[in-house]
């Protein structure tokens, strides 16, 4: 019950900003198209960069974005696939693309430093960076494919500066360069404000939930399951694997990868809904669904694994 106690608490202060979103844009004419621009090409590339160049590499630490990106990539290419047989319209590509991310920078974070030391917290937060490089590449070419032709869609990943801002950040760290220590201070405000307005977007977006008829079952049912059951079930098996056959990673990074697995769908995933123009009102809606979902979910998933032999 503590435990429980202690994660609602930590998701209260989301749910008070998917609230002033909804104010801003109902009561303020608020742009939040701006909203995500701001997110995307300037905060996101920021936080990046400064998490890229802090964390001490090594071989297991860079394993770990690698592989959540991989799985994303798979997953959303083989959802695609399936989805294309169902719906005729650019749903599908929406889908594919929010089902194969998740919320691991304002929910998973807070979740990471609950239950992980504190020299496992920076790990995760640096594996955050496969969320973020995903829903800046892959995911935005996904969804943009949608509305755009293959070569449009490339050169709208090629001109992310999220990408550019990782690249920088491992060449500076391998060079052995460091934040100054006058900026530590302002790059924690950056990460506020990213958390803050990205869930504020989220309600920002439910401004015409009722005319555009977003409320759309089989498209929560479908993002649901697969992110509260396919995710969890695949990192149980490849966890099972690791410490029976490869012994690669430690009981620690367990945790990190589960707890990676069992956070709601991505406020982010509305930022390039709402960009590219692709449902974004009916991506609020599954996103806020899955966070409330997730206030039970999750106490109940960190139980269960706790009960597994590793």
């Amino acid at each position: 019950m503590s435990v429980f106690l202690t994660l609602l608490m930590k998701i209260i202060p989301l749910y008070f900003s998917i609230i002033l979103g909804v104010f801003s844009t109902a009561f303020l004419n608020c742009n939040k198209e701006t909203i995500a621009k701001i997110l995307l090409f300037i905060l996101a590339p920021i936080i990046v960069f400064n998490a890229t160049i802090s964390v001490k590499l090594d071989a297991s630490v860079v394993f770990l974005p690698i592989f959540f990106f991989v799985l994303s990539t798979t997953i959303a290419f083989t959802s695609l696939k399936y989805f294309n047989k169902i719906y005729s319209d650019n749903t599908a590509n929406l889908l594919a693309f929010s089902t194969a991310t998740g919320n691991t920078g304002n929910i998973g974070i807070p979740l990471a430093i609950l239950f992980l030391e504190p020299n496992i917290v920076d790990v995760f937060i640096f594996t955050v960076l496969a969320s973020l490089l995903y829903q800046n590449s892959v995911g935005y070419y996904i969804t943009a494919k949608g509305n755009f032709t293959a070569k449009q869609s490339l050169l709208k990943v090629a001109k992310l500066p999220v990408l550019h801002a990782f690249i920088l950040g491992v060449v500076l760290n391998i060079l052995g360069f460091k934040i100054p220590e006058m900026f530590m201070d302002y790059t924690n405000y950056l990460k506020g404000a990213y958390a803050i307005l990205g869930m504020m977007l989220l309600g920002m977006g439910m401004e015409k939930i009722k005319t555009n008829n977003s409320f759309d079952l089989k498209f929560i049912n479908y993002t649901l399951f697969i992110k509260f059951i396919i995710w969890p079930a695949l990192i149980i098996l490849f966890i099972f694997f690791d410490n029976n056959f490869i012994h690669f990673l430690n009981k620690d990074y367990y945790l990190l990868m589960f707890i990676f697995s069992i956070v709601p769908l991505a406020g982010n995933t509305v930022t390039v809904a709402t960009l590219l123009d692709v449902k974004p009102q009916k991506m609020s809606i599954a996103v806020f669904i899955s966070t409330i979902v997730s206030l039970f979910y999750i106490p109940l998933m960190i139980f269960l694994f706790g009960m597994m032999k590793f």
